[in-house]
């Protein structure tokens, strides 16, 4: 009897332990609920229309990897991955996200989404939110960018609120200190690294003239250029971007960099060489190299494009996790830009 009893006990605690780790195995592949190939059976070709809308605009438009990399970025940031930024108003009458100042006149890529909706609606009408087509949307920008396809885990849901105020010290800016930036991530759940590993997405894009021309003609009392910039990009910059005094504010806000003037159109690990050349564009990016909790890792990024490209995938991965909705929680908007 009493070793009957026993080897019920091991049984139970064995299948115990398989079961948490069946549990544990669920939530480190999906998370939140979320999991790839979720509308396998309700609309098995939405992921190849996603593909095939935004290579189409693409075609016309080669710069729009960035645009829909910062718009999937600032709508994950802010409340979590819920295409809040989409929204052209709610039920609040509140400002949405859109319209606030870190988004407002640089958010490329919304007619994208709006011509993917447009399609996936007749396709399975009120099935695939708008959250997981700016996720597979995203996905694309970094295949046409250059890096492989990669799976992306689905079952968002939408929100139904959005309020410029919530951009608020949810997005880094220029100015933005390093130790702020971290918390922004840390809350999160983004690590250190994968902190870094992200940021790597300014290999593409561009940045407004007047996120940069303090660090050219305002940087201190005692050196008005930032020392840290490598002179001659730092001509070149200025070339591009005269002081403030010289043009009109609206035309420096209308004049655009490049955040990587050697392959701009690539998504790869050109960021970290350029930082190491002092060549970041913004303060923001160029701390990276200076500071211990990072320069390592900033090196380790410049030093193999192979493990840049595999860590940002899967930071990218993470990333879309952040606070989604998900089964009951918020809906499925037929209009992305309108609540239901």
């Amino acid at each position: 009897m009493g070793r009957r009893l026993i080897a019920v006990a091991i049984l139970i605690f064995t299948l115990f332990t398989i079961c948490n780790l069946l549990a544990e195995g669920k939530g480190e592949g999906q998370g939140n609920g979320l999991h790839v190939g979720f509308y396998a059976s309700s609309c098995p070709k939405v992921e190849d229309i996603v593909a095939e809308v935004v290579a189409r605009f693409h075609e016309q438009e080669p710069k729009l990897p960035p645009a829909l990399l910062r718009l999937f970025f600032h709508d994950c940031f802010v409340k979590g991955c819920d295409a809040s930024i989409l929204l052209d108003a709610t039920p609040s009458g509140e400002p949405v996200e859109k319209e606030s100042p870190a988004n407002g006149e640089t958010l490329g890529g919304l007619e994208v989404i709006d011509a993917i909706k447009a399609r996936v609606e007749q396709e399975c009408p009120q099935t695939v939110s708008c959250a997981d087509l700016l996720a597979f949307a995203a996905r694309e920008a970094v295949h046409l960018a250059g890096l492989p396809r990669h799976e992306v885990p689905a079952g968002r849901r939408d929100s139904k609120t959005s309020r410029a105020t919530d951009v608020n010290f949810n997005l880094a800016a220029p100015e933005t200190t390093l130790d702020e930036i971290i918390h922004i991530f840390a809350i999160r759940n983004l690590s250190l690294e994968d902190m870094v590993v992200l940021f790597g997405a300014h290999s593409i894009g561009e940045a407004q003239c007047t996120q940069v021309t303090d660090r050219l003609y305002k940087y201190s009392k005692d050196s008005p250029r930032d020392p840290s910039l490598d002179p001659t990009y730092a001509d070149e910059l200025a070339g591009k971007c005269p002081a403030p005094e010289a043009r009109p504010a609206e035309q420096a806000l209308r004049t655009m960099v490049e955040f990587d003037p050697t392959t701009p159109l690539d998504l790869d690990n050109q960021y970290y060489v350029n930082l190491l050349r002092g060549r970041g564009l913004l303060q923001s990016d160029q701390v990276l190299t200076t500071d211990a909790r990072t320069g390592a890792i900033v090196y380790r990024m410049a030093a193999s494009p192979e493990t840049w490209s595999k860590m940002f995938l899967k930071a990218m991965i993470k990333m879309g996790r952040i606070n989604v909705l998900t089964e009951n929680e918020g809906e499925i908007r037929t209009n992305c830009r309108a609540y239901l």
